[in-house]
């Protein structure tokens, strides 16, 4: 996905798991297997890119 500033957000299937990766513009990156979740964790950039499970 890309916005009219030129940010790319790119999320994509980890083969033989339920996993999605997602790489945020800013080159951070995430793994979850909720999409709503990944399109959350990016769209709040960069507030969102702390999530509780990175804390462990």
């Amino acid at each position: 996905m890309s916005d009219r500033t030129g940010e790319v957000y790119r999320v994509d299937w980890v083969p033989g798991t339920d996993l999605l990766h997602g790489t945020c513009h800013c080159g951070r990156e995430h793994r979850a297997e909720d999409p709503v979740r990944m399109w959350e964790w990016m769209l709040a950039h960069p507030q969102g890119h702390r999530m509780p499970e990175d804390d462990s």
